[in-house]
């Protein structure tokens, strides 16, 4: 409930300013973030799992991020994430016909250093994105990304390696 106050009075925020009062209150929610990170406005932080942000990160405006108990989401150090980019830890397993969203899972999010996540792109629970790797704008990622690589597409698929 804590977490859901704090969003809507963020919400209330310039989209990218006040950032020491975004953090000071996103750490009220217990948010872990390094130091100076930039969470702008126009998003939310759903649910009372563990978020962990590094040092020097950037969130756009409008970055989602789904939380759940059972599965942290970590995000590195000196990372870029585009605006309305999503992270979603839940899932379901498959059920009857009668209803095919079975009983619900939750899978951790990891997120290197040096990333950059481009506008718009999903982060699937139970993916690992490798240091100083890039996912295009609009990507669903659904698999683990190696480090140094450019992933695109729907689902997301290695395109190039980069220079480490």
């Amino acid at each position: 409930m804590l977490r859901h106050l704090i969003n809507f009075l963020l919400g209330w925020l310039p989209p990218s300013r006040c950032f020491a009062l975004r953090a000071w209150l996103q750490r009220l929610a217990a948010v872990d973030l390094g130091q100076q990170v930039k969470f702008c406005g126009r998003g939310w932080i759903y649910g009372r799992g563990v978020l962990k942000i590094g040092d020097h990160t950037w969130l756009s405006p409008g970055a989602i991020v789904y939380t759940h108990v059972d599965a942290a989401i970590v995000i590195g150090a000196r990372c870029d994430i585009g605006p309305g980019v999503s992270f979603v830890t839940g899932s379901h397993q498959f059920g009857p016909a009668s209803r095919r969203a079975g009983p619900g899972t939750a899978l951790p999010i990891r997120i290197g250093d040096g990333c950059w996540i481009g506008a718009g792109s999903q982060i699937l629970g139970g993916v690992t994105i490798g240091n100083g790797a890039v996912v295009a704008a609009g990507s669903v990622v659904t698999s683990d990304v190696a480090a140094n690589t450019l992933v695109a597409g729907v689902p997301a698929v290695v395109k190039r390696a980069l220079a480490p």
